[in-house]
């Protein structure tokens, strides 16, 4: 990592593993990196909002599901730092990279409630995938977070 950026702070954020009633996992591929990575809902938490608000809030304004129910709170958070490419650009080059809590939770509408067209859309495509391709799919600095998540996963739902 360049000197510059070493000392940057590590953003609060949220992440969300979307389980529909198979146990299949939603994943949506970015704009800003149309490449074959999918990714899970995730984004900052706000000034004084907890983090379960921030979740609920990123996945309502990233994918316009409401429509869910709390599994459970992944214990701990997951970190990962950006690459240099993307260092200083990113968040306005305010921070390295994410301090993550993770949240699962059950899809229970229906497919057609899910519209990533929203008002700042930040996707565009997504689909329901097996758990076991999230790391798959994952980008490269996210993949040390989605590996764990998978493994958590796995027990929270077996």
């Amino acid at each position: 990592m360049d000197e510059k950026f070493k000392n940057l702070p590590l953003r609060n954020g949220v992440g969300i593993v979307v389980l529909n009633n198979k146990n299949k996992v939603f994943v949506a591929k970015r704009i800003d990196n149309p490449k074959n990575f999918w990714q899970m809902p995730q984004g900052g938490v706000d000034e004084g909002e907890d983090f379960l608000t921030a979740a609920y809030r990123e996945l309502e304004e990233e994918t316009s599901i409401k429509n869910v129910k709390l599994i459970q709170e992944i214990d701990g958070t997951l970190t990962y730092e950006l690459p240099n490419h993307l260092l200083g650009i990113i968040w306005k080059g305010k921070y390295k990279g994410q301090k993550q809590k993770w949240f699962v939770m059950r899809f229970l509408g229906k497919d057609n409630d899910i519209n990533i067209k929203t008002k700042k859309p930040e996707f565009l495509e997504w689909r329901w995938i097996e758990l076991d391709m999230i790391t798959e799919v994952a980008v490269d600095f996210k993949l040390h977070v989605y590996k764990e998540l998978k493994d958590k996963i796995k027990k929270i739902i077996n």
